[in-house]
């Protein structure tokens, strides 16, 4: 292949990355106005969870589809998917409209976020220069991190929220373009073989069940949940066995036989499951708790996308120096900081220390991240580069999607039992304290009432994700310490 022609796929497949980084904090910086507008408050959780629930479930589908058709025809289809959905997101009259048009959405960014890193790993066989290529990519989604919230709080502060999903649209075509016109994907190393429907059926029945189950969960008995619960694990136990002797299954049993790949993925699991919180509920903290706008609120994302950038750009020129579990461990150190100071703060955390916090949670984001990618691709042989690469994206994107539905829950309990012990309020006041347009409209006198009730739900969620990434920490430390007392054993004299 040309140098000319793998920069300019490149340079595609990176606006992947922008189109993701831009959503994200775009939709972050909007969410306030979009509940508010929408009344949908207490459905921030399904906003978030259906979203990455779609990327989920559909992210071993678009990874198989490359394998089968060709992961140029795979990207493009994905793309436009993604595409779709926004146009649906921006056109819709109604909260539930808008959850179905964001699943939509999730589906094609399932594939178009997971199948530039399998293409990365044939354009680009040396690791030193894929760890470069994946600190670009964390670069193009810190860039457009730090212009998705001055683009999304403009937005909303001077059109309407509608208008945040309509920037996507002339990247996608210019990605679209480029791939479709100039990439040829290698030979398709799974064509001809049956595609493992059953296992992808029973996938995504065992993965919907236990989101709708942690979602729910409040709203039906536990007794009922718990029974969603259930049907979810023995349809993912069923998919196991189902594909112990499929031709090519979905997700190939041997991969749960690698060690280091499973470790990788749960500490994937654990941080991601983390992060999500960090990101999703900071702006809505400034804007409902400080009574900022939603320019301002949106600020917050900046200084983590931006050590986000550094974080992963450093980890090629240390790797050398300090192991692969050393590495993730200083980055989940500086996300759990992130998370200390939320609880240290409190309510009356200043707007500056939010940022100075972002940036603590963006250097280790893009630290662990660097790390882990090029991990679980070298933890596999070369034929299992693509389905450990939609694996390890499957269980960071689910590990999204559960905890995003745990935190609504959390959020949901507690402005429930906020508004009922108190009856001068209720959940419509609070969807309005969210938006800084719509919160000028209250009663003055109620708005500490309003801010503590709203505080006390994004304080039980910030616990939440302390203990989560906390649990990482304790098992990246022995992690490390395994790590040098086999290499002390190693260097140790034979007898």
């Amino acid at each position: 292949m040309k140098i000319t022609h793998r920069r300019l796929i490149t340079f595609a497949l990176l606006l992947s990355n922008i189109m993701a980084g831009m959503d994200g904090t775009i939709v972050n910086t909007a969410l306030p106005a979009i509940t508010s507008d929408l009344h949908g408050l207490q459905y921030t959780g399904w906003i978030v969870a259906t979203f990455l629930f779609g990327m989920s479930v559909a992210t071993p589908f678009w990874s198989k589809l490359g394998e089968h058709k060709g992961n140029r025809w795979a990207y493009v289809a994905a793309t436009m998917l993604f595409a779709l959905g926004a146009i649906l997101q921006a056109q819709a009259p109604s909260i539930i409209w808008f959850i179905a048009a964001r699943t939509v959405m999730g589906i094609g960014a399932g594939g178009m976020n997971t199948i530039p890193f399998i293409v990365f790993a044939h354009l680009y066989p040396n690791l030193k220069q894929r760890s470069q290529v994946v600190g670009l990519a964390s670069a193009c989604f810190g860039t457009a991190s730090i212009v998705g919230p001055l683009l999304g709080g403009w937005i909303v502060d001077n059109l309407t929220w509608h208008w945040v999903f309509y920037v996507n649209l002339p990247v996608a075509a210019i990605a679209i373009a480029i791939i479709g016109l100039i990439y040829r994907s290698p030979q398709p190393q799974a064509a001809g073989r049956p595609f493992d429907f059953g296992g992808g059926l029973l996938l995504i029945s065992g993965l919907a069940w236990i989101l709708f189950g942690i979602q729910l969960i409040g709203q039906l008995t536990f007794g009922v949940v718990g029974v969603m619960l259930g049907v979810g694990v023995i349809c993912l136990l069923l998919m196991y066995r189902l594909d112990q002797r499929a031709v090519d299954p979905i997700i190939p049993s041997r991969l749960f036989t690698n060690r280091e790949l499973m470790v990788d993925l749960l500490l994937f699991v654990m941080i991601w499951g983390s992060f999500i919180a960090f990101i999703t509920y900071i702006p809505m903290w400034a804007q409902g708790i400080l009574g900022l706008s939603a320019l301002v609120g949106g600020l917050t994302q900046i200084p983590g996308a931006a050590t986000n950038f550094i974080g992963s750009e450093l980890v090629p020129y240390v790797q050398h120096k300090i192991s692969k579990y050393g590495l993730v461990l200083i980055g989940a150190l500086t996300i759990l900081l992130a998370f200390a100071g939320l609880l240290l703060g409190g309510q009356q955390t200043p707007f500056w220390v939010l940022l100075i916090l972002g940036a603590f949670e963006g250097f280790g984001v893009g630290m662990v991240f660097n790390v882990l990618q090029v991990s679980v691709q070298t933890d596999v042989a070369l034929p299992d580069v693509p389905i450990a690469t939609s694996l390890a994206y499957l269980v960071r994107i689910l590990s999204q999607t559960l905890m995003s539905a745990v935190y609504g829950v959390i959020l949901n309990l507690a402005l429930v039992r906020g508004v009922a012990g108190h009856p001068q309020i209720n959940l419509k006041m609070l969807n309005q304290l969210s938006n800084a347009k719509t919160a000028a409209q209250l009663p003055a006198s109620e708005l500490p009432l309003l801010r503590q009730i709203l505080y006390t739900g994004y304080h039980h969620i910030v616990v939440a994700a302390f203990t989560l990434i906390c649990s990482a920490v304790v098992i990246l430390l022995v992690l490390v310490r395994r790590q040098r007392l086999g290499k002390q054993g190693a260097s140790l004299p034979e007898s």
